[in-house]
């Protein structure tokens, strides 16, 4: 694997105090070829004020415009901010965003409460575009039953059938003394998105000992099957574990009802956080993969076994961290809610990878410093 080509994809350094801080990017291919690319923006990570645009290509990611760039962040009467840009082409030019909406009536409010460990009150948005991303239409709440402390967690999958499979997570809301208990999820369509099924469980912790985070999806090798990479933390021993995965299938009930077929999740040789994979042929999974260690590294890995082994003679790094990660979150011990708030800080990660064709990739990801962080990308040979 090489490195062809890469480049910025949004400058923050050229752009107004609002909006010098991107991050939560996806990766999105349209039917024409052209590609679209969706992230948060805002005047620091998850303000109050945070939003969501769009920026497509249609050269294979070496010249980057903006498509949409206003979205709003109000919703049901109540001010609020946008997290995540998630999108998927259900047809032709008709696309649909996914979003997380986070309360914000009380601007005063982190994210995060360092008292309880729960998140900031969220809903499930999704907006309709019939003319490939330009516009959109008015947001829509997905409703997730009695679930709490949701948000959106990487690609949404298109089956080859056009069924469409939406990844999040729950985890539990701002003020709630109780524990919380972590969960992956996806909700399925089987109508190009027009509703979704009840949540399915993709991933819990029988004893909720170890949090399976930001879950990545793709669709599996034979096309019909998923696979789920996961950031895995022990709380009990307070610390990041190595990469998780499985490889659920989605299927239906004898009542017609939509099924989740899951299998154990299971330790992998990678080190690092959030993993993105993506299989380009019957032989070979990648995974982008964020590793914080040491200096920090965004690293592609290739794996010829189904995601057991990940030789590191395979391995290429995409981009380094030229500064010291603002913790260390695998060389020791850290206390849950030290930890969120540490991540609050960090200046590079979230990686994305679709394909250009059968030998290219394209990948992207967030980096900078603290108060400017753009959107990066590359194009990888395979």
């Amino acid at each position: 694997m090489r490195i062809e080509e890469r480049g910025t994809i949004y400058d923050a350094t050229a752009q107004p105090a609002q909006r010098r801080v991107a991050f939560f990017t996806s990766l999105c291919p349209l039917h024409d070829g052209t590609m679209l690319c969706g992230f948060q923006v805002g005047r620091a990570k998850h303000a109050p004020d945070s939003t969501v645009c769009l920026y497509a290509s249609a050269d294979g990611g070496r010249i980057w415009e903006p498509r949409s760039t206003r979205f709003e962040s109000n919703f049901a009467d109540t001010p609020g901010s946008l997290a995540t840009a998630e999108l998927v082409e259900v047809a032709p030019s008709r696309l649909l965003l996914f979003a997380t909406w986070f309360d914000r009536s009380d601007p005063e409010r982190p994210l995060f409460d360092p008292a309880t460990g729960g998140i900031l009150h969220s809903k499930l948005l999704v907006a309709d575009s019939t003319d490939a991303g330009r516009t959109f239409s008015t947001w829509r709440e997905l409703p997730t039953e009695e679930l709490t402390g949701c948000s959106f967690t990487g690609p949404v999958l298109r089956f080859a059938d056009g069924m469409l499979a939406l990844p999040f997570e729950s985890y539990k809301e701002y003020d709630d003394p109780c524990p919380g208990h972590h969960a992956a999820w996806v909700m399925v369509s089987c109508d190009g998105g027009a509703s979704f099924s009840r949540p399915l469980l993709v991933a819990q912790h029988p004893e909720h000992r170890i949090y399976y985070w930001d879950q990545r999806l793709c669709v599996g090798r034979w096309g019909n099957d998923v696979t789920a990479l996961f950031w895995s933390h022990d709380l009990e021993a307070q610390r990041d574990l190595n990469v998780h995965l499985l490889h659920p299938t989605p299927g239906e009930s004898e009542q017609g009802e939509a099924v989740l077929l899951r299998t154990p999740v299971q330790a992998t040789p990678l080190r690092g956080q959030i993993a993105a994979p993506l299989w380009i042929d019957d032989d070979r999974l990648m995974a982008f993969v964020v590793d914080r260690q040491s200096e920090g590294t965004m690293m592609l890995c290739v794996s010829r076994d189904g995601g057991k082994t990940w030789p590191a003679e395979g391995r290429l790094v995409v981009y380094s961290h030229k500064q010291a990660a603002a913790a260390q979150p695998t060389g020791g011990p850290i206390d849950y809610n030290e930890y969120w708030e540490q991540m609050g800080q960090w200046t590079f990660g979230h990686p994305a990878i679709r394909k250009l064709s059968d030998d290219r990739l394209l990948l992207a990801w967030y980096a900078g410093t603290p108060d400017c962080m753009s959107i990066h990308w590359a194009r990888v040979a395979v």
